[in-house]
């Protein structure tokens, strides 16, 4: 074999190896993070459980107040929108969000994107009310709440369900851009909806930020690791 055919099999080689290289790295990526919203919530939940209340919490409320507790900064458009931004994380926008997603998936025959959607999300909304339960932190009472709320506190529901709906779709929508800018430019938008929803229980007076940051990261470690895992049966399948 001349020198020319030895470097036109390795190119070939080197192509083929290439997405499985990308492949493999980006789910070493997406374990650490998992591994990385665990930790923080373990350690969020830690401090939540020693009943530790905490000036970050206290302080950043009280930084949304213009000296009234019931009168949040900004003028009164800012609290009309916020209001409507955290409507974007409440069960009846995620719940006609998600089907839409699943019809959509189910006309073009997509099953496996169908059952990752469904499991990722029933399941993250009932290991969110089994922890408020567990952990029964009530609601702040250093300011008034400017929208109703009849649940516990600690994770934030919205800050989780809205990370786990918004960053799984962007991840589905994401895979099949044709171009990485369009790639980033998908998760951006879904990474930007989860935190302006989780600011906005805090700017409303309904949340801790610790309930908050818990939320944004077991519903980040857990939209992840339902990734992972289809990730892994669809290679099975294979």
């Amino acid at each position: 074999m001349s020198v020319r055919d030895w470097t036109r099999f390795l190119r070939r080689v080197r192509e083929q190896l290439r997405p499985l290289a990308s492949s493999e790295l980006s789910a070493l990526a997406a374990l650490a993070l998992c591994a990385g919203g665990l930790w923080g919530f373990v350690e969020l939940a830690e401090q939540v459980l020693e009943n530790k209340r905490h000036a970050f919490d206290e302080s950043l409320l009280l930084l949304l107040r213009q000296g009234d507790p019931a009168d949040p900064i900004g003028p009164a458009w800012v609290e009309r929108a916020v209001r409507d931004i955290t409507a974007l994380g409440g069960y009846t926008i995620i719940i006609a969000i998600t089907l839409v997603a699943i019809g959509y998936l189910a006309i073009v025959r997509q099953w496996s994107s169908v059952i990752l959607i469904v499991v990722s999300l029933a399941g993250g909304a009932f290991l969110n009310n089994v922890l408020k339960y567990w952990f029964d932190r009530p609601r702040p009472d250093l300011v008034a709440h400017l929208v109703d709320v009849h649940t516990l506190s600690f994770p934030s529901g919205h800050a989780m369900l809205s990370a786990i709906t918004y960053l799984t779709l962007g991840a589905l929508i994401a895979r099949v851009q044709p171009q990485r800018r369009l790639k980033v430019y998908v998760l951006a938008i879904g990474v930007a909806l989860t935190l302006l929803i989780g600011a906005s229980r805090v700017y409303l007076g309904v949340h801790w930020p610790t309930d908050v940051l818990a939320g944004w990261c077991l519903g980040a470690a857990w939209a992840i690791a339902c990734w992972l895992a289809a990730r892994w049966w669809q290679s099975l399948r294979r």
